[in-house]
């Protein structure tokens, strides 16, 4: 898989980025409830622009995607979309979310992001690890923000 390229026209290409992103305030909400809710819509959206997940996990208070992005979209401008769009569809499936996520910002701003190369299977397992080591950490800390207007502690 490390060296298969894709072709356009007149192009031939293997662009594979390594992406990180978070919700706002760095919330657990995606471990929990929402979390194949969110892993479908992000999947969806992905298939729209002809962008393949590789690998992808949606962590406690993180995401985790290995994309492979074709060069008529540069990074930036397929995050936007990803960004934006779920948020505006995360919020449509999910209304009580407004509650938390204050003028339907449900991501935070930026991202990080790096090339893959052909260290793609150290991605991979850095990625598949990782969502065991936060899995052991969310079991030490189950605590979730509660909503304002309920009068919770």
């Amino acid at each position: 898989m490390a060296n298969k390229s894709n072709s356009l026209s007149h192009t031939k290409w293997m662009c594979k980025y390594h992406v990180v992103f978070t919700p706002k305030y760095r919330r657990k909400i995606i471990f929990g409830q929402y979390r194949e809710s969110i892993k479908g819509i992000i999947r969806n959206l992905c298939r729209y622009k002809g962008v393949d997940i590789i690998e992808g996990h949606m962590m406690s208070d993180h995401v985790h995607l290995l994309l492979s992005i074709s060069p008529n979209y540069s990074v930036s401008q397929f995050m936007g979309y990803l960004k934006g769009k779920s948020a505006l569809m995360i919020f449509d499936k999910h209304a009580n979310l407004k509650y938390k996520f204050g003028n339907r910002h449900f991501w935070s701003e930026g991202y990080y992001v790096s090339t893959v190369g052909l260290n793609e299977a150290t991605i991979k397992k850095y990625i598949q690890d990782q969502e065991g080591h936060d899995i052991a950490l969310d079991r030490l800390s189950v605590k979730e923000y509660e909503d304002p207007f309920k009068g919770g502690k």
